[in-house]
Parts: structure tokens; sequence; C-alpha cells
């Protein structure tokens, strides 16, 4: 995996070059194998690359990567995982190869069919082409935004890079604030794509690639999921056939990940989607596969005692840590480096964490994400799900009323009879937290009337009404509405589905992985996210998905065939770490320095006295607002560091 950055200027070139070499310095993190640098005054031009060397560990695979004739550069971060293919059927074209890298069978792909090249990609890729005989730059996306790229574009001057840090390395990069983006960003814990932070600055959308000439910047969407209506879950699907090829197609997708001229393992938190991966990994594997998980002495957060059982039984060369509250907490400081744009959720910290512990021995690693958006495996599914069909029974003034009288309930004794309905049904009643859960669930009965307001209830963190207090200004729309009207004519539980597919997916959890992956120089592939797996997974009918009350159905058939169901039928356990106990004990001071009177008035950014508000009520634990203060936290320290 790499780190890549460069610039299109007329304006004072030699300025630009020299301001490169640090923006590409910012990226060491990224790829501190190798480096290097291309400049054309003549034309503006600047590239900058950062190598993790991951296939063909020679000097000539180094970038920025040059035709023949010197006039098609290429920078490329990713993995093409067909690159075998593509070049069998370019040497047979004619073309000579003088590496055994991707990279130049992703250049000469380029030099053979133009920028429809990317259509015959398999793989995980950010790229950016100069093709100096037409005088344009491309940038590219792969299809479901597992690779990160931002662009900057303003008075005829691109920069664009993998991370937001490298373009603000240069000093004519505008920090100018998108006020709008706060509010998304609080409600969210991230930046909806395209937007991000600031104005004029974008993240090219997944799937798409963007082509500039003429001064002009024009934007194409090369995949989509395939199209699919509510008569869909009508077709004729074979359980068998379906559970076949879907192993058939997973199989496929996790050998093809396993190329690669460097040590390879794979990070197991026990659940589902990481239990499978590696149970195919090791199906395909002459010798055992290393696994990497992280696990905390504390109630609720602790994942490495399933990951223990699911290892012994698979037989994997298994590493485990038990990291202290202060290796976690050390951590947080180092967030807004890492992330370098405002972030908030807080399993960054446990996967930065995991990532350092699988770096000590191995230099790329498989990872589950991306089952829960395909096979409906989050909980907030199956309640919006059940909201939305009473609301069709109960009238709006009903909801209001036992919304109202639910908001009276004391929180301690609605968890008592929440912990007392657990010990009678574990398997139903497995989410933790239920203090943050249970304000989420009387919002999500009051607005079960919306789809698109019932779901936002379930996933964010701030509420619209509380961000007009909050936050100056009205609440803007962002890529979730958008998507939620592009899939009217889907059955609900698939609509949410796809909602998180191209929201929470890439802007949240992928940019997660990435960053927090690539701050140790770790190469995280995601097999799961193939888009051969993707585009199978979509055409499914529901019941193959979620079958009476049971969710991720399909996988888990795949899944027993390796692993006795004891192991993995148990309540779903999130991914973090108990942010509510930490901010009333040791990280105390640090939200009271960040989020003080003095200084929100100096920033005059968010309404004092609601912070104020939420921050007694956590302290004296009449509340769980772990959340809503987290992510003012995140702000204020994202702040403090890049402004």
């Amino acid at each position: 995996m790499c780190g890549f950055v460069g610039f299109r200027t007329r304006k004072d070139p030699e300025r630009w070059c020299e301001e490169l070499k640090n923006a590409t310095s910012s990226l060491s993190h990224r790829g501190p194998d190798d480096s290097g640098l291309f400049f054309d005054l003549e034309k503006g031009v600047g590239l900058g690359h950062r190598r993790l060397s991951i296939i063909d560990l020679s000097s000539a695979a180094r970038q920025p990567m040059a035709s023949d004739d010197g006039r098609i550069l290429l920078v490329y971060n990713g993995e093409l995982y067909n690159y075998l293919e593509i070049k069998k059927r370019l040497e047979e074209e004619g073309y000579q190869f003088k590496s055994n890298s991707d990279t130049e069978v992703v250049l000469k792909a380029y030099m053979e069919w133009g920028i429809s090249a990317v259509e015959r990609f398999v793989g995980m890729f950010a790229l950016a082409i100069w093709d100096g005989r037409h005088d344009r730059f491309y940038l590219v996306r792969d299809r479901l935004g597992i690779k990160p790229l931002y662009y900057y574009f303003k008075d005829g001057i691109l920069l664009f890079a993998s991370e937001l840090k490298a373009l603000m390395a240069f000093n004519g990069f505008d920090k100018n604030l998108d006020l709008d983006a706060v509010p998304l960003f609080l409600h969210y814990q991230y930046l909806p794509s395209p937007q991000t932070i600031f104005k004029d600055t974008f993240k090219l959308m997944p799937g798409h690639w963007a082509v500039i000439e003429d001064g002009q910047l024009k934007a194409h969407c090369y995949w989509k999921l395939p199209t699919k209506t509510a008569h869909s879950d009508k077709g004729n699907f074979s359980e068998t056939e379906a559970l076949h090829a879907l192993e058939r197609i997973l199989t496929k997708s996790v050998e093809d990940r396993l190329v690669s001229d460097v040590p390879l393992g794979a990070l197991l938190s026990g659940g589902i989607d990481s239990s499978l991966m590696v149970a195919l990994m090791q199906k395909v594997s002459t010798a055992p596969v290393r696994t990497f998980s992280i696990g905390f002495h504390v109630h609720g957060y602790d994942e490495a005692p399933r990951a223990a059982e699911i290892a012994r039984h698979l037989g994997t060369d298994h590493t485990e840590l038990y990291a202290t509250q202060t290796q976690a907490m050390e951590i947080i400081p180092r967030l807004p480096e890492i992330f370098d744009e405002p972030f908030a959720d807080s399993s960054a910290i446990p996967t930065v964490l995991v990532s350092g512990l699988a770096r000590s021995g191995v230099t790329v690693a498989l990872s589950g994400d991306g089952g829960d958006e395909q096979f409906a495996g989050y909980a907030r599914y199956q309640a919006t799900r059940l909201m939305v069909n009473a609301s069709r029974v109960l009238p709006g003034f009903f909801r209001r009323y036992f919304s109202a009288v639910l908001k009276t309930i004391p929180v301690n004794r609605a968890e008592k009879i929440y912990l007392s309905c657990r010990k009678i049904s574990p398997r139903r009643f497995g989410v933790e937290n239920f203090r943050d859960k249970w304000h989420k669930f009387i919002e999500l009965f009051l607005r079960a009337g919306d789809i698109i307001q019932a779901y936002r209830a379930a996933v964010c963190v701030w509420s619209e009404e509380e961000l007009r207090t909050l936050v100056e200004g009205g609440f803007p729309e962002s890529r979730f509405e958008e998507i939620f009207r592009e899939t009217q004519a889907l059955p609900l539980l698939e609509r949410l589905m796809r909602v998180d597919m191209s929201t929470y997916l890439p802007d949240d959890l992928l940019t997660k992985v990435d960053r927090a992956s690539m701050s140790v120089g770790l190469e995280v592939r995601v097999p799961l996210l193939d888009h051969r797996v993707v585009e199978y997974s979509s055409q499914l009918p529901e019941i193959l998905k979620y079958r009476k009350g049971t969710s991720k159905y399909l996988l888990k058939r795949i899944l027993a065939r390796f692993i006795p169901e004891k192991l993995f039928e148990r309540p779903k356990m999130g991914f973090g770490v108990p942010i509510d106990t930490w901010f009333r004990e040791d990280l105390k001071q640090l939200l009271l320095d960040y989020l003080s009177p003095e200084r929100l008035r100096r920033e005059g950014l968010f309404d004092c006295p609601l912070v104020e508000q939420r921050i007694r009520e956590h302290l004296s634990g009449k509340a769980d607002h772990q959340h809503r203060l987290w992510s003012l936290l995140m702000w204020e320290m994202w702040r403090e560091q890049w402004l």
C-alpha cells in the first residue's frame, strides 16, 4: 500500500515543486519503504509517491512510474488482484514489462484501453494518471471506496492526495472551513462524501473517475450496485445453490488476496465476518494462518476470548494483546494526526492498537469488513423495520404520547428491565451499552413514520433538533438523503443496507481501517468487498440474509461448515472502548479542558449552555452522552492541530 500527492498549476510551478517534497514526506507512514518525485515545470505538473512494498520489492516498481516515452505518468495506491490475468492479455498485444508489479500493469492497461481500463480491475485502488499527450489528469477511486482520494480544485489549481494532510502541506492550500460540514460531522461522526471540512476540497466518490483538462473537472461514475427492484426477492433462488455459489465467490476473493511478497495474516475479532475470512484463508493455505486480536479487561469490550476459541479450532498461529487502559488512552492525542479530518468513531482506538499488533508480525492483513452492510448484520436494521411497520398501525399522536411516557422512565430502571430480559434470552438481548441506546430507541419510535428520520435516529449522535441549538445555521442534506431517494423502489431492509454501503461503509468504517492501518504501515485487504461478491450478494433475496430473527443467514451457514455453531452464535459485540466511563474518570480533565466555556465562547461555534448541560448530565450518570461529547472533543482536538 502507498500514498501519493500531486498538483497541476500554471502559477509559480517552481514553488509548488518545492512544497511537493514536504507534502510527499507527510505521507511517509503510508509508504516507509521508498519514495519518488516527478516534476514538469513547463506543464506545471508534480507527482510525489511513498511506497509500502508488497509485490515486487525491487526498484523496478518505483513510482511515479512513466511510460517508455515519458509522456504518461502514474501514481497508484492499492492492489490489483487480477493483475496477472491483465498482464497476460497485454503481453499478447505486444507489451513488454520491466517489473513484476501490478503498478506497471495498471499503467500499460491505461495505455492500451484508456481510462476504461479501470472497469477491468479487480481490487482496491486510488490512482492519478498524468497524460501529457492530451494535457489531462485522471483521478480514479475503486468501486467501494476502500482507498481514499482527496482533491482541491480552485482558480486553476489542482491538488490531490491520499490524505488531507498532504494537501494542507501546501502553502497555497486554502484552509477555508465549510461551516455546513460541521453539523454533518456532529450528526454522523464523519463527513459524508464528497464533502470535506474545507471548501473547494472533496473526496472523489467511490466507483468514480474524474478528468481535469482545459481548466475543467468532470467526474464520471463507472460502477454502481446492480439495480434491484421491490420484486427481486421473488426470483427463483435455490438456497443450496446460493450457498455453494457464495462460498465459491468468497473463496476466490480470499485466495486472490493471499498474493504477497511479504508476510501476510488476518485480523480476527471472533465475529462472523472475520471468522469466516480466516476459515477460508485456512482452507486454501498450506500453512497455519497468522491471526491477531486485541482484548480489554473490561466487560462488554473484550473480544479476545471469542477470537482465541475460533483460532484454536481453526488451528491458526494466533497472537493476542490485552491492551491496558493506559495504552488505549495514549492513542487519543494521536487521532487528529492519524485522521487529519474530523472523525469521531471511538473504535478507531482499538483499530489502531490491533493494526500495530499485526504490523509487528506481518505487512499485510485480511479483515472481515463489509459483511454487516451486505447481510443485514446491524441490529438497527431490524429495529428500524419494526418501528416503521408499527407506525403503519399506530397513529402519530400515539407515538408522540408513548415516546413522552418513555422519556419519564429513569434510565437506571429501564436498564434493570433490559438486564432481566437478557437473563431470560441472552441471544435476543445482546446489545451492549444499553444506557446509550435507550434514548435512541425512544427517538426511533417517535420518528418511525418517516423512514429517513427513523434511520437517522438509529445511527446518528446529535439529533437534528439538538444541532439547530448547538450550531448556528441549518442542517444541509448530504449523500444520506440522496441514496434514500434513489432506493425508493427497494424493500426497506435492502434500502437501509444500500444507504450504509454508500455512506457509513466508505466514510466511516473504511476510512477508519485505512488510516489506522496505514498509520503503522500495514496493508489491510477486505475480501467481502470484492465487487464480484458485492454484486452477487446485492441480488440475493432478503430471506437468505435475514431469516426469523437471524441476520447474516447465508454467511452463518457457510461458517458452520468450518466452525461449530456454538462458537459463533452469540450476541454481536461492538469493537469499542468504554469512553463513557473514561469521561467520568481518567479523561474527565481532558474533556473539561477542551470543552471549557471559555474556549467554546472564544471560538464562537457551539452553544455553551447546551454543551455544559450535556457534560453535567454525563458526569453525574444521569445520561450517557459519550458519543456526543466524544464528537465535540474530536472536533476541538482536530481544530487545535490543523487550524
